[in-house]
């Protein structure tokens, strides 16, 4: 109780000062003038080293309080190469800051202060942020005449515009075998993660929902040691409101405030999750083990986070009215590594690939880059803009994407009309009372006084009041609906059509769907009465003709006197376990990735894997309103790469547990090198091709589509060996872009030496070459994070290319390193993308996968 009282005065301080600040911002109605005088939000670094920069270098010469970690623990982590400082080898983050890195963080805002005070002397401004621990440098709204005045100043680094951003379980930890697999390693479900904190960058979160209460368990449960983070309080996130589940909470949103954006009344100036996707997300990494699922009356079983002992940290920088913006991301990203997370899980994507150079130089990916430094794994959502190619938005390789794919549990129910068709639908709703047939009634042909309505009256068909509506005429019947683009924008809800259904005592209702309605991912929504809607346009056409043409009109007037179409609804609480899964789903966005706008690929692949992304069920905030057909209730399924990406955070949280001395590119590896390349039948994994109809176009998936494959959770856990990457080799990449030096220099503060380092090159669990015209050398470097053990090497040669690998065996001791060459030549022309792999496979049962893929293929006469 004391830490948290110490806590709350702590944030009541900052929540204070963050108040004035806005006070600051919009009086006078300064931030709608703002952007009325042509100014706009620019992020600013400075050249001088940030305080966790300064910290490694006190370290590094000795000097520091700040205790470096050993190596090793929990059976494995392999040393880095010599001369590496903890933060960039497979060895331990260092975990505290000393009393003179925060005085050093305070004298570089004093140093801020002054270069604006000097540059902007008399003139109006307004700094919103502070950086200081992964970058040196603020947010402030100025005219581009000062921005251009800033960026000449000798201490200056980088001045770039801001920019918005947007986001992009009670079964999948069944599907992905944790209860017999990996939560049984880490001593079961009651263990699983404890002592590591994921920072989830979101909406916020709902602290009274049950998935997040600290009162489930009777053993010792302290939060970790080393975060030093705080819970913000607020009115709406009040005191008590963390715990030792919920270890810190925070909300960043002086970019919006400024912008005149911010809807306080909806957006809320507070970590609170007025949303919905800020609690989903969290739940689905690191929510508590055994939760009752009951949505709309209905039970759903028991669900769990993937990590449920980890500790949760909450960052909100997105809201609902109009997501998000740099700025206020990055301050996000900047706090949660100065509060020592051990992963950042982000659900969100730019809203438009970043200009300029490539496009891994943009403030995000590089405060990331910052975080990786300081020992952070880092998951992003790949973002919910494909099938096409070269939709990814999340760029760099310091960064791990994850993909959504479908899981083998699916809730289906059923409409059986009269003339014996059959047409499946989707609806977490009951069936029709016993075996008999209802007559069907379309709401338009159900007003009163046998009116029409007009065709700009949309409500009508949709169902969405009920006033207009005979209820004696549809007492007991199916009333059927229309599902049009209006449900998709919010303009209409299920849940009021539902309202609409029991105020007429219909038997039932069903929603055909809408023409217009493509590429919209349907979830099963919840239903206190049977009914469902018919997600597909094709069968929604089979149903309105069987309805057309069941009534009966007056051969004169063309009135309707009948209505002859009957049906009855099978319900679809139960839900039905599949072999055809996983898949990857047609919204998850694939490569190749794009290097910079001119949309050139890169030699990295993306995304990094995929992991359940579809119809998940996570928990719901009392406020969410970002999905109206679940309003007021405490879970939601929702779909999409948000919901795949904290899977995998979640999973990383295990593997640090485990190898707590693990890098982040040691845990990328450890989930990359061991996922699955089949589905539940195994068959190939397959992707879906197009918006509609997607799994009438499934093709096997590519290395584009899924990256390594399915992430598989117990296999990570015992990798075997590891492919490790430090921010060293990340920097050096960033030099060999040709033309990068003072972007590099700019973002970093660190000048570049020469380098010829490609994304091929880099030291990670695949090998992408975006152009193959002439011999490439490739090399990668394994580390043994187990017992001794031998190792034989095979390929598949991407097709148009051969390929050499020395050697093709070696023993390998363990904690010890073994170097592998591969000489690949084209033996085509060709612009079209083939893929080939190449596995380590151990003799103690060990197995390390990765793909090998070449975009452009150019035959060439050595």
């Amino acid at each position: 109780m004391g830490v948290a009282r110490r806590e709350a005065h702590r944030a009541a301080a900052a929540t204070f000062l963050y108040a004035v600040m806005v006070l600051g911002v919009l009086a006078g109605g300064a931030g709608v003038r703002a952007f009325e005088d042509g100014t706009a939000v620019y992020i600013v670094t400075m050249k001088q080293s940030p305080v966790f920069h300064r910290r490694l270098n006190l370290e590094k010469f000795g000097n520091s309080r700040v205790t470096k970690a050993a190596g090793g623990g929990g059976g494995g982590g392999g040393g880095g190469e010599a001369g590496d400082t903890p933060s960039t080898s497979v060895l331990r983050k260092p975990r505290h800051g000393s009393p003179k890195s925060m005085n050093y963080g305070s004298y570089l805002i004093r140093l801020q202060n002054l270069l604006l005070k000097r540059t902007l002397r008399g003139e109006h401004y307004i700094k919103l942020y502070s950086y200081r621990y992964l970058v040196n440098g603020f947010a402030v709204v100025i005219t581009p005449q000062q921005a251009d005045r800033l960026s000449r100043r000798k201490e200056v680094a980088n001045v770039m515009l801001d920019y918005s951003v947007r986001t992009a379980t009670t079964h999948t930890p069944e599907f992905l075998e944790l209860p017999q697999g990996a939560w049984v390693q880490e001593g079961g479900p009651q263990f699983a993660g404890q002592g590591v904190v994921v920072g989830l960058i979101d909406t916020g979160i709902d602290p009274t929902h049950p998935s997040f209460a600290d009162d489930l368990s009777t053993d010792s449960y302290p939060v970790p040691v080393h975060y030093s983070g705080i819970c913000e309080v607020t009115n709406d996130f009040p005191s008590g409101s963390c715990n030792r589940k919920l270890v810190g909470a925070r909300h960043f949103a002086a970019s919006a405030i400024t912008r005149g954006v911010f809807n306080a009344s909806q957006d809320l100036a507070s970590p609170s999750d007025s949303d919905g996707h800020g609690t989903h997300t969290a739940s689905i990494a690191a929510g508590n083990h055994g939760v009752p699922v009951v949505v709309a009356g209905h039970p759903f079983g028991n669900a769990s986070g993937m990590a449920p002992r980890a500790h949760i940290a909450v960052y909100k920088a997105l809201y609902k009215s109009f997501g998000g913006f740099a700025a206020d991301v990055v301050a996000a990203i900047d706090q949660a590594a100065e509060d020592n997370v051990d992963i950042i899980s982000l659900s969100i994507t730019p809203n438009r690939r970043p200009p300029g150079l490539a496009t891994f130089f943009n403030p995000i990916d590089m405060a990331l880059l910052a975080a990786v430094k300081a020992g952070i794994f880092v998951v992003q959502a790949a973002g919910n803009t494909g099938p096409s190619p070269k939709s990814m938005s999340s760029y760099s390789p310091w960064i791990f994407t994850v993909g959504a794919s479908a899981h083998d549990r699916v809730y289906n129910n059923y409409v059986i009309l009269g003339n014996n068709l059959t047409i499946q639908g989707v609806g977490l709703a009951p069936g029709t009372d016993g075996d008999c047939m209802y007559t069907l009634i379309a709401a338009p042909h159900a007003l009163k006084n046998n009116t029409s309505a007009s065709p700009t009256e949309l409500s009508f068909g949709e169902c969405q009041d009920s006033s207009r509506l005979d209820a004696d005429l549809i007492k007991g019947k199916i009333l059927v609906c229309s599902y049009s683009i209006r449900f998709v924008l919010g303009l209409s809800s299920v849940k009021q059509a539902l309202d609409t259904a029991h105020n007429v005592s219909a038997a039932g209702v069903i929603f055909y769907l809408d023409p217009f309605v493509l590429g919209f991912q349907l979830n099963p929504t919840p239903m206190r009465m049977p009914g469902l809607i018919i997600p597909s346009s094709d069968d929604s056409k089979v149903f309105l003709t069987y309805y057309n043409d069941s009534l009966v009109r007056d051969e004169t007037s063309g009135q309707i006197v009948s209505f002859g179409g009957v049906a009855k609804i099978l319900g679809g609480l139960n839900p039905i376990y599949g072999n055809s899964a996983p898949k990857v789903m047609f919204y998850s966005a694939r490569g190749p990735d794009p290097e910079d706008n001119s949309l050139l690929n890169a030699d990295i692949l993306k995304p990094n894997l995929i992991a359940p992304g579809s119809s998940i069920w996570g928990a719901w905030s009392s406020l969410g309103l970002d999905s109206a057909e679940f309003a007021g209730e405490s879970f939601a399924m929702l779909s999409g790469t948000s919901m795949a990406a904290p899977h995998v955070a979640g999973l990383a949280a295990l593997i640090k547990q485990k190898f707590p001395s693990f890098s982040p590119a040691a845990v990328a590896s450890a989930l990359s090198t061991t996922t699955t390349l089949s589905d539940r039948q195994g068959k190939p994994i397959m992707a879906q091709r197009t918006y509609s109809n997607p799994d009438s176009t499934q093709s096997p998936a590519t290395a584009f589509d899924m990256g390594t494959g399915f992430v598989n959770a117990t296999a990570a856990l015992d990798p075997g060996i590891i492919f490790d990457c430090s921010y060293n080799d990340f920097f050096s990449f960033l030099c060999g872009i040709n033309g990068s030096s003072p972007v590099v220099t700019n973002y970093t503060g660190n000048s570049c030496a020469a380098s010829t380092m490609t994304g091929a090159d880099l030291n990670l669990p695949s090998i992408t070459i975006a152009v193959l015209n002439q011999t490439r050398t490739i090399t990668r470097t394994v580390t043994n994070v187990a017992a001794d053990e031998s190792y034989t090497v095979s390929y598949s040669a991407p097709y148009g290319t051969v390929v050499s690998v020395m050697p093709t065996q070696f023993v390998l001791p363990s904690r010890q390193k073994q170097l592998v060459t591969f000489v690949v030549n084209a033996t085509m022309n060709s612009s079209t993308a083939s893929f080939g792999n190449v596995g380590f496979y151990g003799d103690k049962g060990h197995r390390a996968i990765i793909p090998f893929s070449v975009i452009t293929k150019v035959a060439y006469s050595s």
